[in-house]
């Protein structure tokens, strides 16, 4: 379910309890009120007897001598002065015996209309009571008449005062339900405002993403954990675009790549089929001519073997998978095997080569075949960048429990805005502003398998350039 549609839910199931909560207490509020009212009309009938009671036994005790006994009948009227309660004595058959009102009397009154026995048939005028009761005699415990008495309801009924504590209680639970729902309404729509749209153009923004759309910003105006998403989700968008232009770049690059290798395969390719066919046809008369031909060919073969090795090692690195076998051995031996035919490989370009006076003899971990390939791709390079006379040396020494190698030249050196790049796959620098010992060519490959091998082997590559003063190479490798 989705996270809009499971907050309305809860929040509208909030609100329907907190109403039913509250209609509930309104529903027991009146019916306590109702109980209450109930036991009221009980109460005033006990209140009318009370107030009753002392003029009636007295009726009783002088029902037979009343009509004719004007004493007691002051007596009956004071009595009935004092408690302000006007009352009618009759016969069992309507007959008027006394009235306390003698301007207003009555000689018969109808039994059926006008003798009411209970509260709720003798309350028949505003703000009275009239409400009758039977006169009995002692000794034979019979009715022998009725006694009418009026009273003010203000001296019978108190004045209802609703319960304080109910009602506080209802104001309570209508203010608390009030709360509730408003604070309900306004979670809702803060959810709505600060989590769900912003969720929602999050959304709209990855769309445009797998759309391939990498433009379009996510901002968020608040440092809050939405907000600190948002920068994450930017970052990785301009994480994810970089990886696309370096993605885009990178097969232009191959396709460059193998564009140029196979053009620069196909000429020295061509150049030595074009000596072959000579040499088969007999051009070549005397060994001076045949050794002329021989020497071309041999270093277009060895550009050639150059640019595959380089392509090659690219694409073990591509895959992950350039075979590194490291093995512990002595220094010395494996420097001397790398640095001899290196030394007759210079000497052939009218550069002079400088061999380490003495190589130290320690025990490191290399794989040989490794390392003989960075010293001469680094030795490769000096010549792309020296003249006929200028010097390549390579020095060794030990410092700090790590093994340096040097190949120092004194050639062109690099250009400063070439400096930062030249580990750079694809990356292959300005060309010399003169005539150097071999051809500056290849794919821009060897400095970045270099980097590799090096790091493979536990150590690092560096180096120091000044232009038209010449470079430095270090290379580092631990001792074991």
């Amino acid at each position: 379910m989705y996270l809009k549609k499971w907050i309305n839910k809860w929040i509208w199931t909030l609100i329907i309890c907190v109403g039913l909560l509250f209609i509930g207490t309104l529903i027991l509020f009146f019916a306590t009120n109702k109980s209450q009212e109930v036991s009221e009309d009980q109460y005033v009938i006990n209140q009318i007897r009370l107030s009753v009671n002392q003029l009636l036994l007295y009726i009783e005790d002088h029902l037979s001598i009343l009509e004719r006994d004007s004493e007691i009948r002051s007596m009956l009227q004071q009595m009935s002065d004092d408690q302000e309660i006007d009352m009618t004595v009759l016969h069992l058959d309507g007959k008027v015996i006394f009235h306390t009102k003698e301007n207003d009397l009555i000689s018969t009154i109808q039994i059926k209309n006008d003798i009411h026995y209970d509260l709720f048939t003798s309350q028949q005028e505003p703000g009275k009571i009239n409400i009758a009761f039977p006169i009995v005699n002692d000794e034979s415990h019979e009715q022998i008449g009725n006694a009418i008495f009026t009273l003010n309801k203000d001296s019978l009924f108190p004045s209802k005062q609703p319960n304080s504590n109910y009602l506080f209680l209802v104001v309570m639970m209508g203010a608390l339900s009030f709360f509730i729902i408003c604070f309900a309404l306004y979670m809702n729509r803060k959810v709505q405002k600060d989590i769900l749209t912003p969720l929602h153009e999050l959304k709209k923004n990855t769309e445009e993403i797998v759309k391939g759309n990498y433009e379009q910003m996510s901002s968020y105006p608040k440092l809050d954990e939405l907000g600190e998403l948002y920068a994450v989700f930017d970052q990785m968008r301009l994480e994810i675009k970089q990886l696309v232009i370096q993605r885009n770049e990178q097969e232009q690059h191959q396709k460059k790549l193998i564009s140029n290798i196979s053009h620069d395969v196909k000429t020295p390719l061509t150049t030595i089929k074009a000596y072959l066919d000579a040499i088969s046809e007999g051009v070549c008369r005397d060994e001076d001519s045949l050794m002329s031909y021989i020497h071309i060919m041999q270093i277009n073969t060895e550009k050639m073997s150059r640019l595959i090795d380089d392509l090659f090692i690219h694409t073990l690195k591509e895959l992950g998978h350039i075979p590194i076998h490291l093995k512990e051995q002595y220094s010395r031996d494996v420097l001397t095997n790398i640095l001899q035919p290196i030394h007759y490989y210079v000497q052939t370009t009218n550069i002079h080569f400088i061999k380490p006076a003495m190589i130290p003899n320690v025990l490191i971990q290399v794989d040989e075949g490794r390392l003989e390939q960075v010293i001469s791709n680094l030795v490769t390079n000096a010549l792309k960048h020296t003249s006929n006379g200028d010097t390549i040396t390579i020095t060794t020494y030990i410092e700090n429990q790590t093994l340096y190698i040097q190949v120092i030249d004194n050639g062109n050196g690099m250009l400063p805005e070439d400096m930062p790049f030249i580990f750079e796959r694809y990356f292959r620098g300005h060309q010399p502003e003169r005539e150097t010992a071999i051809k500056n060519e290849g794919a821009g490959l060897g400095l970045s398998i270099c980097q590799h091998i090096m790091e493979e082997h536990y150590g690092s590559i560096s180096f120091h350039s000044k232009h038209k003063e010449g470079t430095t190479f270090t290379l580092t490798l631990p001792i074991s």
